[in-house]
C-alpha cells in the first residue's frame, strides 16, 4: 500500500517527515509532496487546496493512505472529498477543516511581501515546537527553520492566500474515508477543538492527542505519529 504524506507550511517534506518515513518504510511505499516555493518544488502561481490534491492525484498512482500536517492535513481532507475512491484513508494531523482567518493570513502575506520569509523564523521557533523540543532535538529543529527560511516568498504567499479562502467545515459529514484527526496538545496554531470538530463532523472519525505536542508532530514526536499512521491505515484496508 501506498502512503502519501503531505508537508506543513514553511516545512519541506523531508525536514517534517523523514523522521516518521524511517520508522514507515518496512510497512509501505512511502511517498511524499512539497508546497509551491518549499524543497525546491517550483512556483506556479496561485493555487487553491483543491488545486494541491489535484497535483498529489496526478503524481501519485493507484490508491493509497494519506497523511498530512497542517496545509497537508488540509489537503488530506479536500483529498477525501474529492477522490474517495482512490484515497483508503486519512490521518490529519494538527490541522482544521478551517485554518486560522482570512485577516490573519493576509497580515502574514504582507509580512513576507515584506520582509520575506526569514522574517518568521523567531516567531515560528515559538509556535511550531512543544516544550523542550528544541533542546532535545535541536539538529531537527534547525533543519525545520531553514526550511522555512529557504522557502520562497511567492511561494509561501501563494499556500497563505490558499489557506486563507479553505473552509471545508460544512461537508465534513460527506466525507466517507476513514478519518483519524490528531492533535497535539500544545498546538497554538490548530489547538486540539480543530481536531476534535474534524473527528466529530466525520461519519465514524476518530480522535487523537499527542501530549507535549505542538504543530510539527511528525517531526516532534515520529515514532507515536507512526504508531497511529500505521493502525489507522492497516485498518481502513482491512
Amino acid at each position: 500500500m501506498k502512503l502519501v504524506l503531505g508537508p506543513s507550511l514553511g516545512t519541506s517534506a523531508a525536514t517534517l517527515w523523514s523522521a516518521c518515513a524511517e520508522l514507515l518504510a518496512d510497512d509501505f511505499e512511502v511517498v511524499a509532496w512539497d508546497l509551491p516555493g518549499h524543497g525546491g518544488e517550483p512556483v506556479t502561481g496561485p493555487v487553491t487546496i483543491a488545486d494541491l490534491a489535484a497535483r498529489v492525484l496526478d503524481r501519485v498512482d493507484g490508491p493509497f493512505c494519506y497523511a498530512g500536517d497542517s496545509v497537508g492535513g488540509a489537503v488530506g481532507l479536500q483529498l477525501a472529498l474529492d477522490a474517495p475512491d482512490r484515497v483508503r484513508g486519512v490521518v490529519a494531523l494538527c490541522t482544521g477543516a478551517k485554518i486560522g482567518t482570512a485577516e490573519g493570513w493576509q497580515e502574514r502575506i504582507e509580512q513576507v511581501r515584506a520582509s520575506g520569509t526569514p522574517s518568521l523564523v523567531a516567531a515560528s521557533a515559538g509556535r511550531w515546537f512543544g516544550p523542550g523540543f528544541l533542546d532535545r532535538e535541536p539538529a531537527r529543529a534547525s533543519a525545520l527553520l531553514h526550511a522555512l527560511s529557504d522557502a520562497a516568498d511567492e511561494g509561501y504567499v501563494a499556500v497563505c492566500a490558499a489557506l486563507a479562502a479553505f473552509d471545508v467545515r460544512d461537508r465534513l459529514g460527506e466525507i466517507a474515508v476513514p478519518v483519524l484527526a490528531v492533535a497535539g496538545a500544545d498546538d497554538a496554531v490548530c489547538p486540539p477543538e480543530l481536531l476534535r470538530e474534524v473527528a466529530d463532523g466525520v461519519p465514524g472519525g476518530r480522535y487523537a492527542e499527542l501530549p507535549g505536542v505542538a504543530h510539527l508532530a511528525p517531526a516532534e514526536a515520529p515514532e507515536a505519529v507512526a504508531d497511529l499512521i500505521r493502525e489507522h491505515c492497516r485498518e481502513a484496508n482491512s
